[in-house]
């Protein structure tokens, strides 16, 4: 069983005690009184905080499957979709539009760099076909956190679709999902919140759910559809969704309001600044563009078959932390600061790390 590392992942992430105090409550029925209302209080709770009038639901799933959820309801059979690729969570994007029968058209960069306005501004103006955009708000291989704002404004001139990848950056920094006009924007539960995996939930433009009354084959594991019929009359989900993640989620949600959510994301900002400052006075490299760098995950270069050696000598120091991913796992290491992290297992994780760096000749 796990518990023994420490955790600095990018994913399952340390739970926060208020999270594993609640979810060691006994079960009740999805179906009962009880059940309901948690469920129509957590989804206030999720329109708060992610700015919106318009929908909200809950998935018993991982993120990967809202991703198809967007796609099975809201393009059409054989349509096209631009998926803006700065790592391998876009790449899956781009899998997930293909698998379901549309057109994928790849706007890649390399890895650290962002979405490019002009580029992307470039590639509307060529095709007017395009029916949706993806964005990576923050892509977890490459920890590089996307300017949302400014490319929904662009996206949004053409009269696009625009859909966004939050699985590791909901929970913290500002999502505005009605001001910036997003159309459908996903997350799970296993990362910035501090929750373990198994619930995602979406925010939904009334928009959306206009075209997906025409959208043929919508499946039924993620008819957003019949999830908005049965969160209005039975108040709960289709299928039986995962209560102690949901009753987690409650919790942070409430916790988040009474610290206030600019003083939560500053917390995690600051996380951030702290572990990219240590990385740097030990002498290593961060791969994400200044200005762009993600606060969930930092990801730090070192020599070609390095990264891995970094991961494993971490895990016997009682460190969990994250190797690197697709194209960069040879020449990376990740260090997530999501969930609950004190600065005093900061400063140990750092303390390992050099002795580790020193034992490898690059101190």
């Amino acid at each position: 069983m796990g518990g023994k590392l420490r955790l600095f992942t990018a994913g399952p992430v340390a739970c926060f005690p208020e999270v594993l105090q609640v979810m060691s409550s006994q079960m009740f029925s999805h179906r009962s009184q009880e059940y309901m209302e948690l469920h129509m209080e957590t989804v206030r709770l999720l329109m708060e905080f992610l700015d919106t009038k318009q929908t909200v639901l809950l998935f018993p799933s991982s993120g990967t499957g809202l991703m198809e959820a967007s796609i099975r309801n809201a393009v059409s059979p054989g349509g096209k979709v631009l998926v803006t690729i700065i790592g391998a969570f876009g790449k899956r994007y781009a899998k997930v539009v293909e698998s379901n029968g549309r057109k994928a058209i790849r706007l890649t960069f390399r890895p650290g760099e962002p979405v490019d306005e002009e580029k992307l501004k470039s590639i509307l103006d060529e095709d007017p076909e395009i029916e949706a955009v993806t964005i990576t708000h923050n892509e977890t291989s490459t920890g590089v956190l996307n300017n949302l704002p400014r490319l929904a404004q662009i996206i949004k001139k053409y009269d696009k679709l625009i859909f966004v990848d939050a699985v590791s950056s909901c929970g913290a920094t500002e999502i505005k999902f009605d001001e910036w006009k997003i159309d459908f924007l996903f997350t799970s539960s296993q990362k910035a919140l501090g929750i373990p995996p198994g619930l995602a939930f979406a925010a939904v433009s009334d928009r959306v759910l206009e075209i997906a009354e025409k959208i043929p084959n919508r499946g039924y594991y993620f008819d957003l559809l019949l999830y908005v019929r049965y969160q209005e009359e039975k108040k709960g989900t289709p299928t039986t969704p995962p209560i102690p993640q949901i009753m987690g989620l409650n919790v942070m949600l409430k916790k988040i309001r009474k610290i206030g959510k600019r003083a939560w994301f500053e917390m995690y900002r600051r996380r951030a600044e702290k572990i990219r400052k240590g990385v740097g006075d030990l002498g290593l490299r961060i791969l994400a563009k200044k200005g762009y760098e993600s606060p969930t995950i930092t990801v730090v270069l070192t020599p070609e078959g390095i990264g891995p050696k970094v991961y494993e000598m971490m895990r016997e120091r009682g460190f969990e932390l994250a190797k690197g991913y697709g194209e960069l796992k040879n020449r990376s290491f990740r260090i997530g600061h999501m969930g609950y992290i004190t600065d005093r297992d900061i400063e140990e994780m750092f303390n390992s790390l050099r002795e580790v760096l020193h034992e490898l000749r690059l101190l």
